[in-house]
């Protein structure tokens, strides 16, 4: 499975270790090569071109290089290829020049056709000539040499001395190969020849295995060799299909990253190491009574700015080619060894497996947010990408993937509200306490366990009686702690990736509930709340569209409410959310007004219906002066707007009262209902619907 991000085929920095490796390796490979063909005489050339069975091999060498058995667990990097049977057969069969020279011939063909860079080609090349050459120099400890005009056929008793052919071949080629990806990926050479040693000696011990029956085999006839095909093509598609499934489950379709699930994995594996390696530096400290510095992992977590509208000015068949292209910057921007994951949406994830500190961390994110604000044309327009950055470091910050993640989560949200762009996690700007975290492991498995509830309640009209609308109010029946209401959790959720989860949990079971009580002819609008947060997810409207039509809800039949602080506090993301659900036909509710300092100017621009008065001035209504004040000029200023007014809080018949006295529409509180669940408001608007509406008191 070939991978669109990887970074293999770039080209190391001229003097750089990498650089000066392949070099080295290039250069030996000429020498090898040249060496080995300056010994070919005229009757091997002869033999070489007029006999059938080397045309055949090349024909095979080249299929098995361009189609490696990549089987689960590998990658195309480590996957096995079936050429490394037929190159040793030609080895053993006709000596090193013929093995070399259709191998050779092999790599070019495949670098090619694969657009691999000419410095990998010609190092992959020089690596096959030298392995194959290390191994030519094992038979000559035997005497057993081949070469195109005297051919070499093995019985039983040259058998160790093609193990310990093999054996050298497998060594040298492993040596070669790990050594260039410890240079690359910044690791020791034994981890890099660890990753992958024990997958590397079982699939070579079956490949070079074969290679003294292909030599018999050809020795009898040149036919016999594809039978000897026919169990490496079964091998190649069943591999291909189990490939093809792992690679679905662990790697986002869209852009070819890996997605959440391999992100676990990635980050609890360099999470294991470092601990792993904390521990034998500790006790080398101790013995040398030194402090061992400790090995630090960074989880960062990427948003693009304003993606919304690329996808609401292109199109989405543009966005997907947007973000494709982002995910080919990121990867091509970060060190190697770090792993690019997408999330989901415009979401990125950034795993770096070392760091030596937050500045290096700091360096990475400002890196990936300078790739990301290169000038990019698609369909003709040119537009610039910004993107906000969280981080969060093992084990200054979080001892496990799950902490990191929220607290890389809480530090990009920061980011995006202090419009800085990078931050990294700072417990001065998380109010998550010790106790709340415990809660949030708990908000998070009660999201699994279906543990939250939407009540109920009414807003009634303060002329009428009429029922206006229900509001949904989630709670959270813990099953420690009773029934618990928003305020106990909701601030957690809004500083991570839950809140998503939760807004549409409420999304759908408010629509759910809604399309229930229309079915019974008690249509009533619904109305919802949303936070800062939601108003940041550029797949809300979207819910709620595909959530109104999937029940035949017409777009009045829900309500969103949205506070007045978040829409001063977040004016350049929430206007563009608001828009689009505006543009949708939903009718929006500014909710909490008299807290927010909103100005006259902005508050005309709000497409909204329905101005809902803060609870804190109406519960004092009665009491204060300058309450009844500020809640009459609200109400003057709403209907000057020509809005509608709705008063919260509303515990007494006094207040109800005095708010109808002066022109408020509407009202909400205990005096008129309490929250009710979803059988219980059911019940009350039976009730409420069979009986004539009357003035409220």
């Amino acid at each position: 499975m070939k991978d669109p991000n990887n970074t293999r085929n770039t080209a190391p920095r001229r003097g750089s270790p990498l650089w000066i490796y392949i070099v080295v390796v290039i250069v030996l490979g000429i020498v090898a090569g040249g060496s080995a063909f300056a010994g070919l005489t005229g009757p091997d050339l002869d033999a070489l071109l007029g006999n059938p069975v080397f045309w055949i091999l090349g024909c095979f060498i080249v299929f098995g290089e361009m189609r490696p058995i990549i089987t689960p667990g590998s990658t195309e990097n480590n996957g096995a290829t079936t050429s490394t049977t037929f190159s040793f057969a030609a080895l053993l069969y006709a000596g090193l020049p013929v093995a070399a020279a259709l191998h050779a011939v092999a790599v070019i063909t495949c670098g090619i056709f694969r657009g691999r860079t000419p410095h990998r080609i010609a190092f992959n090349v020089a690596q096959y000539t030298l392995s194959l050459g290390a191994a030519q120099l094992a038979l000559a400890l035997t005497g057993d040499l081949a070469t195109p005009s005297g051919l070499w056929v093995p019985d039983g008793a040259d058998l160790p001395a093609i193990a310990l052919a093999g054996t050298v071949y497998f060594f040298c080629n492993d040596m070669l190969v790990s050594a260039a990806v410890a240079l690359h990926e910044r690791v020791s050479l034994l981890k890099a020849m660890r990753w992958d040693f024990g997958y590397q000696v079982l699939v070579h011990l079956a490949l070079l295995g074969l290679a003294p029956l292909i030599v018999v085999a050809m020795d009898r006839s040149a036919l016999f060799v594809p039978l000897i095909v026919l169990p490496f093509i079964a091998v190649y598609l069943n591999a291909s299909v189990s490939v093809r499934r792992e690679h679905q489950a662990l790697h986002d379709a869209l852009t070819g990253l890996p997605n959440r699930k391999l992100l676990i994995v990635r980050t609890e594996e360099a999470l294991a190491e470092a601990r792993g390696e904390d521990a034998h530096r500790h006790l080398r400290g101790r013995r040398r009574k030194t402090a061992a510095p400790p090995r630090r992992a960074g989880l960062f977590l990427l948003d693009l700015d304003r993606f919304k509208e690329v996808n609401d000015t292109l199109g989405h068949p543009t966005g997907d080619r947007l973000l494709q292209l982002v995910a080919h910057r990121l990867t091509h921007s970060v060190r190697p060894g770090d792993l690019v994951a997408r999330l989901g949406g415009d979401e990125f994830a950034v795993l770096l497996p070392t760091v030596r500190d937050e500045a290096a961390a700091r360096e990475v994110a400002a890196r990936l947010r300078a790739a990301l604000s290169e000038p990019v044309r698609l369909d003709g327009l040119s537009f610039d990408l910004e993107g906000s950055v969280g981080i969060a470091l093992f084990p200054d910050h979080a001892p496990d993937f799950e902490l990191l993640l929220q607290r890389a989560d809480v530090a990009m949200y920061n980011a995006k509200e202090s419009r800085s762009g990078v931050e990294v996690y700072s417990p001065h700007k998380d109010r998550n306490s010790p106790a709340r975290l415990t809660m949030l492991g708990d908000l998070r498995r009660a999201v699994d366990r279906s543990e939250l509830e939407l009540f109920y309640q009414p807003k009634i009209s303060l002329r009428d009686g009429q029922l206006v609308g229900m509001e949904a109010l989630l709670r959270w029946r813990h099953p420690e702690q009773g029934l618990l209401e928003p305020e106990a959790f909701l601030s957690i959720a809004e500083q991570t990736y839950l809140m998503r989860s939760i807004t549409h949990y409420v999304v759908e079971a408010a629509l759910a509930q809604t399309a229930a009580w229309w079915r019974e002819n008690l249509a009533v609008q619904v109305a919802v709340n949303a936070s800062g947060r939601d108003l940041l997810d550029t797949g809300l409207t979207e819910t709620i569209e595909e959530g109104l039509l999937a029940r035949g809800l017409p777009t009045a039949a829900l309500q969103l409410e949205i506070t007045e602080r978040i829409l001063m506090n977040e004016p350049a993301y929430a206007s563009d959310t608001v828009a689009a659900l505006a543009e949708l036909g939903i009718p929006l509710s500014l909710d909490d007004f008299g807290t927010g300092y909103s100005s006259l100017v902005r508050l005309k621009r709000l497409p909204v219906e329905e101005i809902k008065i803060d609870a804190s001035f109406v519960r004092r209504l009665t009491e204060s002066s300058d309450d009844a004040v500020i809640v009459r000029s609200i109400v003057d200023l709403v209907r000057t707007l020509g809005l509608r007014s709705v008063a919260e809080g509303v515990e007494d018949p006094q207040t109800a009262r005095v708010l109808r006295e002066m022109g408020c529409d509407a009202a909400q509180g205990w005096h008129f209902g309490r929250p009710m669940d979803a059988a219980t408001a059911t019940e009350w608007l039976r009730r409420h619907n069979d009986r004539a509406p009357e003035p409220a008191a």
